[in-house]
């Protein structure tokens, strides 16, 4: 697996869900980690503690992600439910509503 310089960017919204997702997960095994995944919809997010030989491990805050390789865009959300989206690069950011 290689380090790559990615395509694949996140929203700020999607960053910090994520975040909260990695560290509740680490709460009950400190090997887990998130796994971003093509799917027929855009993009999915799984719990793993190896990466695939597909994946790219991609550091985003203090956390690393795997991530399948030349899986390309923009990770946002989208309500309801925080749902993650993959839209296409340099697309503009969904805004986060009030809770």
């Amino acid at each position: 697996m290689r380090h790559n310089q990615s395509v694949i960017t996140f929203t700020d919204w999607a960053k910090d869900i994520l975040t909260r997702s990695h560290e509740a997960a680490r709460r009950f095994n400190p090997n887990a980690k998130i796994r971003l995944a093509r799917t027929p919809n855009g993009v999915q997010a799984v719990l793993t503690e190896e990466p695939s030989d597909t994946d790219e491990a991609v550091t985003v805050g203090s956390m690393t992600l795997y991530v399948e390789r030349d899986l390309e865009g923009l990770v946002d959300v989208e309500e309801p439910h925080d749902r993650l989206i993959l839209r296409p690069a340099g697309s503009t950011p969904n805004v986060r509503e009030p809770h």
